[in-house]
Parts: C-alpha cells; structure tokens; sequence
C-alpha cells in the first residue's frame, strides 16, 4: 500500500459518486482534489462553516449542510460561477439530501415540521407535512423513480409515495408501528421494510400499494431492533437486536434460515480464525542505537516512547472475548447488533456486539458459519468492505489500518507521524482508501482485488 502526505480537513470528506474527485471541507471553504493527484480543481468559499457535505449521483453538484445559520448551499463542478442558496427562515433546516435525478434537493425542517423538494431546474418547490425524522425515514427505488417518506400526525405513522418525477404523491398508507424508527427499500424494489422503535421488536414488510406482506417479531419482552439491512444481491434481510444476535430473513419465503449469536466465550468446533492483535516490539539494528540529548541531561522520563507496531496473533479455541457489561441505570445501553455491515459480493456479513466494542464477527452467509472473528486492542471506530469484493477494512483510533480477506488478517503501520485514524471511507472502484484523523486526512492506494463471483455462487 502506499500513502499520501497528511492534508488539512476540519469536517465531512467524500469522494463523488463517478470515484474521480474528493471534496473536503476546510472550516468554511469546499476544497474539491481529483482523487489521482490530489490536486485541487475546484475551491468553494460558503457562508460558514461546512457540517455536512454531499454529493449528487451524477457528480455534478455537491450541497453544503450550513447547519449553523441553518442553510444549505450547492455547486456545480462544471460551471464554477453557478451558485445555489437554500433557506428555510424560520423553521430551520435540519438535513438535506439528494435527489436520484441530482436535480432535486430535499431539506427537513426543524423539529419536523415539513418535507420541502427544491428543484434546481425551475426554483419550484414542493412541501411535505409532518416527516418522521430529519436524516432517516426516507428510501428511494433503485431505478430512482419513487420515494418512500415517513410521516407522523394524530400519534399514527403513515408512508407517502410520491413519484420523484413529478413530486405528486402516489399513495398514503399507515403501518402498524408503534413508533416508526426507519424504511428501506428492497434491493429490487419490489417491497418496503419498516421496523419499530427498540420499544417493540417489530419487522413489517409492505407491498408499494400498501399491503402488509409479512410481520416478524422475534420476542416480546426487551429491547428489540439495533439495525437493519439489505444484502446487496436482494435475497437477505439481515436484522440485529438487543438480545445480541444476527437473524437474517429469505425474502421468498420471508422465514428466518440463519440465527448467529455473539457469545463473549468461542468453544470448538469452530471452523473460524480468530485474530488478536498484540503488540510487536520494532526490530532496532545496532547502528540506530544511540543516546539522546533528554537521556544525557537526565530527562528521560520527558522523552517520548519509541514507536510499538503491531501485528495479528492467531489463536486458539476456547477463547473467552473482551466484554463490558452494560449500566443497568442509564438508557441507550451499549449491547446489541450496532455495527452491521454486507460485503458487495453478498457472501459476507461483519457485525459488531456494542457490548464487546473491541471484537469483529464476520460471518459465511453461504456457508451460515462464523468466518472469522478480529480482536483489537481498542474499541473498533469504523469498519468498511471493498465495493469491488470480499475485503474489510477496519480502524480503531489508532496509528494502524486493519484489513481481513478471505487469505487472512493483517495490520498496516500508517507512516505518518502522529496520525491516528478516526474513520475511513472506500473510493467507489475499490482503488483508493480515505483516512481520517482528527483535523487531517490522507489516501492509501490499494491494489485491486481480482474479480469475484456474484452473490448467486456458492463458492
């Protein structure tokens, strides 16, 4: 792997949707690099400072969340003497998004008041009342025709159609949820997945008319539903709960085939490698060995510690995990299924157990075993798969980058001084790695996995 310089970033960075350029944001100004050169091609100076950046499907705009004034500006890459200003005035903007067609922007105002689709074709615009949430709560189809939104009047939730051409709303239709937490769309836009707040352990599946296809409660008792999601081929629904398992769903039949659990304790048989990182001590030659001047004068409790690299240790079963029991007396407790994440192939699925923050799971869908399992030494920040095949990077606020294949496990020494990795994010053609520390960033060229099977194999 090789490494760029550190560059400056005080916020959001992402690279656009075409892999082709990266727009940073630098306290108030938008800096756009092209991802081989890292040159800057385009410089945006908005109104204050940049929380939020996002860009349009076709690579065309980018909006800037202002949250702060609250307002919204967008740009064209194009042509640099376009400008875009959004205001809600006094209801606030709360989020704002895309459209798929990239020619609608669509702002939530403050405490949810309304839903307003903004064109940037004609300057009309298009209200929604009562939204759910702010940044969740809406879906689009994949062929980019219809959005699902969620809405909340007289204590009932209730899903709006509308067609993202015209902006008419198609359909309406409430669901039987208690408190709505979020919707998304089948990968092939055949039906809607809803589930509820962690109140009630609720998946309800509906048709676009508004048909409940399937309902499936897991328990009753306890908390219930951490995160949902679709496996990118279609055929699984994968949920995770509190009670700190992964069930995934067949869409055909709409039964659960797998159930895996997260036990602090792996015993045998188990056909899965488990990583743990420790410690490497680097290897000193005798020509770099000398006395420093803080040694000389004394100081040597002020002079800083020698770099430690580390390294992958593969251990035996039974191994008994790092956990952390949760606080029975304050809310939002830290266990369940809160990272979930598909590889792009659909073969893979890695899950994280908030109740042990230190330990990835991934886990065989085609085979329904445990893979493998990544212990660190601290609590994992961020984990991200390949968009080009079954590769997983990881990072723990560390100096390190961690990446597991089906081959195995390795660690990478970032070789920058004083850059510890906070978030990491892929290019979209699997060619680039975006790092991030706290008020810098770097890219790492990786080399290109060969091309894998689709999610139909049984490799």
């Amino acid at each position: 792997m090789e490494f760029t310089e550190a560059y400056k970033q005080s916020g959001p960075c992402c690279f656009s949707p075409n892999a082709r350029f990266l727009a940073v944001a630098v306290d108030y100004r938008l800096v756009i690099r092209d991802v081989l050169s890292l040159k800057v091609v385009q410089l945006f100076s908005c109104l204050d400072k940049i929380s939020y950046i996002e860009w349009a499907l076709d690579s065309e705009f980018i909006l800037c969340g202002l949250y702060k004034r609250p307002m919204i500006q967008a740009w064209s890459l194009s042509q640099p003497e376009w400008t875009c200003k959004i205001d809600e005035g006094p209801a606030g903007i709360a989020y704002a998004r895309w459209s798929p067609d990239s020619r609608h922007i669509l702002t939530t105002s403050e405490f949810q008041l309304r839903l307003t689709v903004w064109s940037l074709v004609n300057t009309a615009c298009i209200h929604v009342q009562w939204p759910k949430h702010a940044s969740k709560g809406i879906s689009f189809t994949q062929d980019g025709k219809f959005a699902a939104i969620c809405t909340r009047r007289d204590c009932k939730d209730y899903i709006n159609l509308l067609s993202c051409h015209t902006w008419e709303i198609m359909g309406v239709f409430a669901v039987d949820t208690l408190d709505l937490a979020d919707i998304e769309w089948s990968p092939d836009d055949s039906a809607i997945v809803i589930w509820d707040s962690p109140l009630e352990y609720k998946v309800l599946i509906y048709s676009p008319d508004g048909r409940c296809l399937f309902k499936y409660q897991a328990y009753e008792s306890g908390l219930g539903i951490k995160s949902v999601s679709w496996s990118p081929c279609g055929q699984f629904l994968a949920v995770g709960s509190y009670d700190q398992m992964l069930r995934v769903l067949n869409p055909l039949t709409w039964k659960v085939f797998a159930e895996f659990m997260h036990l602090s304790t792996v015993r045998g048989p188990c056909s899965a490698a488990v990583f743990k990182e420790v410690d490497e001590p680097l290897q000193i030659g005798m020509s770099e060995l000398c006395l420093s001047d803080d040694f000389m004068q004394g100081n040597s409790e002020s002079s800083p510690e020698r770099p430690v690299g580390v390294r992958y240790d593969v251990m035996e079963v039974p191994i008994t995990l790092p956990y952390q029991k949760p606080l029975a007396d304050k809310p939002n407790p830290k266990q369940g299924v809160g990272l979930m994440s598909w590889s792009s192939d659909s073969q893979y699925i890695c899950t994280r157990n908030d109740s042990m923050p230190t330990t990835l799971w991934i886990w065989h869908i085609h085979h329904l075993e445990l893979a493998a399992i990544l212990v660190q030494k601290d609590p994992i920040r961020a984990a991200a798969w390949d968009p080009t095949g079954p590769r997983l990077v990881l990072c723990t606020g560390s100096p390190q980058l961690y990446m597991w294949t089906p081959s195995g496990a390795y660690c990478v020494n970032i070789p920058l001084p004083q850059f510890i990795i906070t978030d990491l994010r892929w290019n979209s053609d699997g060619s680039c790695l975006l790092l991030k520390d706290k008020e810098s960033f770097c890219c790492a060229a990786v080399p290109i996995l060969p091309e894998s099977s689709d999610c139909s194999s049984d490799d």
